[in-house]
């Protein structure tokens, strides 16, 4: 008989002790960025997550002797379901020791609790919507991570297949290097000038430049900006589209970290949003270091990250997207031949992408004339129920 127990999180105390599992998990990984507690509270809050209005969800917990050794989430997105006629049930927010049975169990959970709701097909790790964290990590685990990406040991892997579970899809990431002069990373960079120049001129777009957050905000372009992503991301893998509700907590979420000159906004002559790309300064170092808690003394290390260091090292690339009927006009390279001078400017020495579909070609090629490396992969994985 096991002496693991799984039992569902249901107090605020329970679920902060899930959300701090992955901290004590990983404090001692130098690679791992952990989940930052207020916002994944916030995540897993119905009344703050707009989410919950078309997915269900339940959070488990595995102990032995009443110490956590595992945890994972249990979601079922309905609107994903209906759009892609599935019926899947997503496993996400999983962590475990390294222990075959504790694995399994929590897994077994979700199993069960998707079966009990007609889903038969269960994937992961994904979480309520493609904005959060998705894709188990399968190479480059000695890169450190992201706050918007997975970090998780290689044997994770290992308990996946042991427990049956196959790939169902695969995602890249680049480390794509600022263009300098004597760097050995010049790169092909002048390219995406002339494109821009020329689309500029043959098409009439430009790129918006903003003044304050509060033009962002009152000006409509959080709305503009993410309607682009609903349909630039409309046919990737297990996307669902945002509500306007969704997008303003996103907003909320990563707005007080942006400086304004790393958002991108392509625009028609006519004033229409056709494309966007989104940056920040890498926080993973500052999140470390302040333990994935905001307070009480956490905030003062991602302040010193965002405004204070003079020479920053990473930037992170949230989102790239063109409407799909202006992906073949050059829309991106005007976003590229504007945010490569801001990078170069500020000394970072490399960007970091967002995940992308390895079997995207259009997503890959966009990188053909800078120098960059893919220097992790992800997967999520599969299994039949019934």
């Amino acid at each position: 008989m096991s002496d693991i127990t799984i039992s569902t999180v249901k107090t605020k105390k329970e679920f902060k002790a899930f959300v701090r599992f992955n901290y004590e998990l990983y404090k001692d990984c130098p690679y791992a960025v952990p989940d930052l507690l207020e916002d994944t509270l916030d995540t897993f809050n119905p009344k703050k997550n707009p989410a919950f209005n078309f997915c269900e969800a339940e959070f488990f917990l595995a102990k032995r002797n009443g110490k956590i050794v595992g945890r994972v989430a249990a979601i079922i997105n309905n609107r994903a379901n209906e759009t892609w006629k599935k019926q899947t049930v997503r496993f996400g927010w999983i962590d475990f020791i390294d222990d075959i049975e504790v694995s399994r169990l929590l897994l077994d959970a979700v199993e069960k609790w998707g079966a009990e709701r007609g889903m038969n097909k269960i994937v992961g790790p994904m979480g309520f919507t493609d904005l959060d964290l998705e894709g188990m990590l399968t190479e480059g685990f000695d890169q450190l991570s992201t706050m918007n990406s997975i970090y998780n040991y290689p044997y994770y892997n290992d308990h996946m297949l042991k427990l049956g579970y196959t790939k169902e899809v695969g995602w890249v990431e680049r480390k794509v290097f600022v263009p300098k002069a004597g760097t050995g990373h010049e790169a092909n960079k002048e390219k995406y000038f002339k494109i821009a120049e020329l689309v500029q001129k043959r098409y009439g777009f430009r790129i918006h430049k903003f003044k304050s957050k509060k033009e962002i905000k009152e000006g409509g372009y959080i709305q503009k900006v993410l309607h682009v992503v609903n349909k630039a991301y409309a046919n990737l893998y297990g996307y669902s589209e945002m509500d306007e509700k969704q997008m303003m907590a996103y907003a909320e979420q990563y707005l007080p970290f942006l400086d304004k000159r790393y958002l991108s906004v392509v625009e028609t002559a006519e004033g229409e949003v056709i494309g966007m790309g989104i940056c920040i300064t890498s926080l993973s170092r500052a999140i470390q270091k302040a333990k994935a808690k905001m307070f009480p003394f956490g905030w003062f290390h991602l302040a010193k990250a965002l405004w204070f260091t003079k020479h920053p090292q990473i930037l992170d690339m949230l989102l790239v997207g063109v409407l799909p009927e202006y992906q073949d006009k050059g829309a991106n390279a005007l976003i590229f031949a504007d945010l490569i001078p801001e990078g170069s400017k500020d000394g970072y020495e490399w960007a970091e992408t967002h995940h992308q579909l390895e079997d995207n070609d259009k997503s890959q090629t966009q990188w053909k004339n800078l120098d960059c490396i893919i220097h992790k992969k992800r997967c999520a994985y599969q299994k039949t129920l019934f």
